[in-house]
């Protein structure tokens, strides 16, 4: 499921007291700085800037193909255009499968969520499709008219059935107090007269009764920092946008809109469907993911990518749902076939229909020696404890050897470095990068900060494109080494806040390499590993 910065949501937890209490205004982080430098810029970034003004110059470099695997990339933003891959055996637009690799016009990638009917946006948990697919068999049945043999089968159904109804449950509880807000909110400005008011107008307005005192004395609050009108963009309609989508769609037993794509969704090793849209309805979180790896480093425009000498190839598989097994392997296996050599996968769920096919395509990628970033995800989740899928630990034993799970940092080097809302494991996080409000691509070709661990990975995405465009000849085994090993360490404490506790725990508890990323250590190691 794609998932940006989720800190506004409090879940079960929000409320208006809530919503005062919480500083909502962006923090004055500098720009670029996922790629600036601890020392010189007194900011925690990974020292991009300096590993290409000390290390890079006059330097040669080869191009290197990035599959962003994510919910669409729009291939004509002004800052991205020119990196975009481009199928060059296959002639756009003749409605031939010109190259022959069993997708049709594919020029710049593939979308595994449509065909000629277009294309899914929104989508179901798989937890609500697990739920669904059990409903047939299990729906009316007990403990004791259930066969021995299903009776685990039917104790999952069981448990699955009660965490979607206990979701769903709080989806529409955040759902009727976020429309609450909202309309609390838009009552009051009706009020003033104004389409944005200034913190001045909240001051002078006169509240009539205890919920406009509420909302003034919010407002007033809020707006010491911001505008109106990113206060409410940012935080009031993504709150309630959030909540109305699970209840809409995610968490919804009778919505299914895959019957648009026209494939078997219970065949998993169907390969050939969809179609060649790899903008797709939503681009917003796959251009932004592209933008931070790779958007256009001397066109004296917008942002500056980690890399500056990569190609993008957009595969479409994540909706505004959780993404199918199916179709993040056949995703894989089309990047690999069309020459990707670093994958990113902003994406992630808690449960999995179908590990097994998905097992088989990473196999698959290592194999060809393709190295794998995959975003931790954003629930501030222990890994030792909770799922995140897809994960780098195949069934029956052992592991990917060329696969990186990436947590989100800040810019902060203190006991806020760790991303209030990043998922850590000590042994099932590799690494930390930059995740927090990070400017980069979105679509009509304009910039936006966002912030996840699908922001993060990226950034080490980038950095893996940065060291194989440079030293061409390191291996996906040896650059995922070289990245885990030129970390910068965190030697302090962090808060891990949950929604009943807070807890203090040493950053080396987070993550395998108890550190941030860093490019300049990285592509210093690098020259040594090509001697």
């Amino acid at each position: 499921m794609k998932k940006n910065v989720m800190t506004f949501l409090g879940g079960k937890g929000w409320c208006i007291a809530l919503l005062a209490a919480m500083p909502f205004a962006s923090f004055a982080q500098k720009p670029n700085w996922q790629n600036l430098d601890l020392q010189a810029d007194s900011t925690f970034g990974i020292s991009t800037e300096k590993a290409y003004n000390e290390l890079l110059k006059g330097k040669k470099s080869v191009p290197v193909i990035v599959a962003v695997l994510d919910g669409g990339v729009e291939i004509d933003h002004e800052d991205l255009k020119a990196v975009i891959w481009l199928n060059k055996k296959e002639k756009a637009g003749n409605g031939k499968d010109d190259d022959k690799n069993g997708y049709i016009d594919d020029v710049h990638g593939w979308n595994f969520l449509g065909s000629s009917k277009g294309s899914i946006n929104h989508e179901t948990l798989e937890l609500t499709r697990l739920v669904r697919r059990d409903n047939a068999k299990f729906a009316n049945a007990d403990a004791t008219s259930v066969k021995a043999s299903e009776l685990p089968a039917f104790e999952a159904y069981q448990k699955n059935k009660a965490e979607l109804e206990k979701k769903l449950e709080e989806a529409k509880i955040g759902l009727e107090r976020f429309s609450g807000i909202k309309n609390a909110i838009d009552a009051v400005v009706k009020k003033i007269g104004k389409t944005q008011p200034t913190r001045a107008d909240f001051e002078a307005f006169k509240p009539t009764d205890d919920m406009e005192t509420n909302i003034q004395r919010i407002m007033v609050n809020q707006l010491k920092n911001t505008s109106f009108e990113d206060f409410y963009k940012k935080q009031i309609e993504p709150g309630y946008d959030h909540f109305k989508q699970q209840v809409e769609y995610n968490l919804n037993l009778d919505y299914d809109p895959r019957g648009i794509v026209g494939d078997d969704p219970n065949n998993s090793k169907e390969r050939f469907y969809g179609n060649n849209d790899v903008t797709g309805p939503d681009a917003k979180h796959g251009s932004h993911v592209a933008g931070i790896i790779g958007a256009v480093r001397t066109n004296d425009l917008g942002i500056k990518g980690v890399a500056n000498n990569v190609i993008i190839m957009g595969v479409r598989n994540t909706p505004n749902g959780d993404e199918r097994d199916k179709d993040v392997a056949n995703s894989i296996r089309y990047a690999v076939d069309n020459g990707a050599k670093v994958i990113n996968m902003s994406f992630g769920k808690s449960y999995s229909w179908d590990k097994a096919i998905v097992d088989e395509a990473v196999k698959y990628a290592v194999s060809k020696d393709v190295l794998l970033v995959h975003a931790a995800g954003n629930d501030n989740n222990n890994l030792e404890v909770e799922s995140n899928f897809p994960d780098p630990e195949y069934l029956g034993g052992g592991k990917a050897a060329s696969w990186i799970t990436v947590g989100a940092s800040a810019w902060t080097n203190d006991g806020q470095i760790k991303a209030n809302f990043s998922n850590y494991g000590k042994t099932k996080v590799d690494v930390f990068a930059p995740g927090v409000d990070i400017n980069s691509t979105v679509p009509g070709s304009k910039y936006e900060k966002l912030s996840g661990t699908s922001m993060a990975a990226p950034v080490v995405a980038g950095l893996a494109a940065l060291i194989r465009s440079y030293y061409p000849k390191l291996k996906a085994v040896e650059v995922k080494d070289i990245i885990l090993k030129s970390v910068v360490k965190v030697n302090q404490s962090v808060e891990i806040r949950t929604e009943t506790d807070v807890k203090t725990v040493p950053f080396s508890d987070l993550c395998v390499t108890g550190g941030i990323v860093n490019a300049y250590n990285a592509l210093k190691l690098a020259a040594e590993y090509k001697k």
